[in-house]
């Protein structure tokens, strides 16, 4: 049977809401805050979540955001969050689709239906990136050749970003918009230093002569390359 979570703070809509997607199929899981939402999210690992944004503990945005670090599972935000800027801003941060509350359940239902049709089974950081590099992102780390490395938020996303695109090229405006949320050029020295913090620790965890997986790509930006 296929496991939703849903991450709502109103117990009188949870609870409907799990009545709604239980008598349609489907193992439902209910979290009431953001924090709930994110520990039954390393706990059960479910195929698709339905997120309100205003939420307790942790808001939906900071969610989606940690959601995002560690998996592309498919991301249903309800909300009554209705403006235009703020469907905008969902769809930009990973959300996969945005339904405004109220909503109309049959409407609930095939979009839920159809992003599981569409996107599959999400795929998970905490899953082997490669032999040497596994992410580990309910620690904020990486094991790098055997060895755990304590990284900050921006030095495991930076990694993360890099990884996800291996073998590719991130340039680095890429890099200022979706680490740093930077686009301008004016924030370019900081890629450099976190790349080089980032190759330390590696360096630091894997000895002196293990290879460097990051390649600067002079006049665009970095390429995580696999062993």
């Amino acid at each position: 049977m296929t496991r939703l979570l849903v991450v709502e703070d109103d117990p009188d809509l949870a609870l409907a809401l799990r009545v709604l997607l239980t008598r349609s199929g489907y193992d439902v899981s209910l979290a009431a805050d953001g924090r709930e939402g994110l520990r039954l999210l390393f706990a059960e690992r479910p195929a698709l979540m339905v997120l309100d944004l205003l939420l307790p503990e942790l808001d939906g945005w900071e969610v989606l955001d940690r959601t995002r670090d560690m998996s592309d599972l498919p991301v249903l935000v309800l909300s009554g969050l209705g403006e235009l800027d703020d469907r905008v801003r969902g769809l930009r941060s990973g959300a996969d689709d945005y339904l405004v509350k109220p909503f109309a359940q049959a409407e609930l239902l095939a979009r839920i239906e159809a992003l599981l049709r569409r996107t599959g089974p999400g795929s998970w950081a905490g899953t082997a990136v490669e032999e040497d590099l596994r992410l580990v992102p309910e620690r904020r780390s990486a094991l790098w050749l055997g060895s755990e490395i304590r990284l900050s938020d921006i030095e495991y996303r930076l990694l993360q970003l890099l990884v996800r695109n291996r073998g590719r090229v991130v340039t680095t405006e890429q890099l200022l918009d979706q680490v740093w949320d930077d686009a301008s050029a004016i924030g370019r020295d900081r890629v450099k230093f976190g790349v080089l913090r980032l190759r330390r620790k590696l360096r630091y965890a894997g000895g002196p002569h293990s290879r460097d997986p990051i390649a600067s790509v002079r006049g665009l930006g970095y390429r995580y390359e696999p062993g």
